[in-house]
């Protein structure tokens, strides 16, 4: 019950040493490389997963934009198969850190305005300033489409940071009040405990959700530049 509120968010060390990468390593390993020409069930789940997810996803995509397939893909899972390892207990969730969504976030929104300004240089300069502005108003949109565009990695990495970081002390908060409540009411601390159990399954689509959500914009942002 000592237990400092943000602990759970604390890089975790060993030996004095920072093992953040060997953290965001770790997840790689729940995706194995079929070796068989027959899979088992979890594999071939994971196969049918990831088919899905990437059909719908790179469907609006040209030639292009499908290029960049492999990558999207990947974050998709480093993302979810990262949220979800956090929610067991004694865990570190790296996505925690805004630190390292916006290490994600910044070069993938770079990649994709300068894949735009490669391919589509007049559209991309043309979204700086819609059709049919008065001229008054021509230097103030300007100014607002252009820091609207830098505001958008940041929109990313803190979005993900929120929602992950939120779920998390709520958990924190209802668990330690169940254990309080156990002292003092029975029925009060099973209501908590139930309510507490639906939030962790809240908690587990929260994990997926958000996973999609990331990799949905860098492609919506993907789309809009090739």
């Amino acid at each position: 019950m000592n237990e400092n509120l943000f602990s759970s968010f604390v890089t975790p060390t060993m030996m004095g040493l920072p093992i953040i990468i060997v953290i965001t390593m770790f997840p790689s390993i729940m995706f194995p490389s079929p070796n068989r020409l027959i899979n088992n069930r979890l594999i071939s789940i994971q196969q049918w997963l990831v088919r899905l997810t990437s059909k719908q996803m790179l469907s609006i995509h040209n030639q292009k934009g499908q290029a960049w397939a492999l990558m999207l893909m990947s974050l998709i899972l480093f993302i979810g198969s990262t949220n979800l390892l956090g929610l067991l207990p004694h865990s570190f969730t790296p996505t925690t850190q805004l630190s390292l969504n916006l290490g994600m976030a910044i070069p993938l929104w770079a990649g994709t305005v300068i894949t735009g300004f490669r391919y589509k240089t007049k559209a991309s300069l043309a979204h700086f300033l819609p059709q049919g502005t008065p001229p008054p108003l021509i230097p103030m949109l300007v100014i607002i489409e252009t820091i609207s565009l830098f505001i958008q990695p940041m929109a990313l990495a803190v979005r993900l940071t929120a929602n992950i970081t939120a779920g998390h002390l709520l958990i924190h908060l209802i668990g330690s009040a169940t254990l309080t409540l156990m002292n003092i009411s029975t029925i009060t601390a099973v209501v908590t405990f139930i309510i507490l159990l639906l939030l962790t399954i809240l908690e587990f689509a929260v994990a997926l959700i958000q996973a999609y959500v990331f990799t949905l914009l860098v492609s919506l942002y993907l789309h809009d530049n090739t």
